[in-house]
């Protein structure tokens, strides 16, 4: 089955969100859906950025073998993808576009050799001011999302491109990921 699915990456802040939404507009793209235990924020449903499930059905999902991936992330919740929206996503047709953080990376590139994988950055002050801009963070959250990017830094080498998503930018950082899927 021919991989057509690329995965971004990148730390809080980084815009991995904005980058894919506009590929969308000039790409034939569909998203691969997580899996999460994470609650539910406001203006998000099922299937809509995840598929949010009890702690329960996870684990259940992790012991009948149903993830081709998963992680317990920085918040101490669960995110995983199952291999039945891999195949859902493969067998589509479109662009598969994949948001997933560096140990899912690893994982991926395991089980999926050749898989192309793009990560997302800005400076440190940047994701800063990024992450204190979504307002209703305390100081703890983004100290959290900080040090999680320090760590995420330390495994680049994982990544087959690193294109920086500068301030005022989005545009152009849009074109260069998009050009990279089309040369791909």
């Amino acid at each position: 089955m021919p991989n057509n699915i690329f995965i971004i990456s990148g730390p809080s802040g980084a815009g991995e969100d904005s980058i894919i939404d506009g590929l969308k507009k000039i790409l034939p793209t569909e998203r691969v859906i997580t899996t999460t235990t994470r609650q539910m924020r406001p203006g998000e449903k099922s299937g809509q950025p995840y598929y949010f499930i009890s702690r329960d059905d996870f684990t259940k999902l992790i012991e009948e073998k149903k993830l081709f991936e998963y992680a317990r992330e920085y918040n101490d919740n669960y995110y995983g993808v199952t291999y039945d929206e891999i195949t859902r996503v493969r067998k589509g047709g479109k662009i598969g576009l994949w948001k997933i953080e560096y140990q899912g990376v690893i994982t991926a590139k395991k089980l999926m050799p050749g898989i192309i994988a793009i990560f997302i950055n800005a400076p440190l002050e940047i994701l800063e001011k990024r992450i204190r801009r979504r307002g209703n963070v305390t100081e703890e959250f983004v100290q959290e999302r900080l040090r999680y990017t320090k760590k995420w830094l330390k495994h680049l080498n994982i990544y087959d491109y690193i294109i920086e998503n500068k301030e005022g930018e989005l545009n152009q950082t849009i074109a260069q990921v998009a050009q990279i899927i089309r040369k791909r």
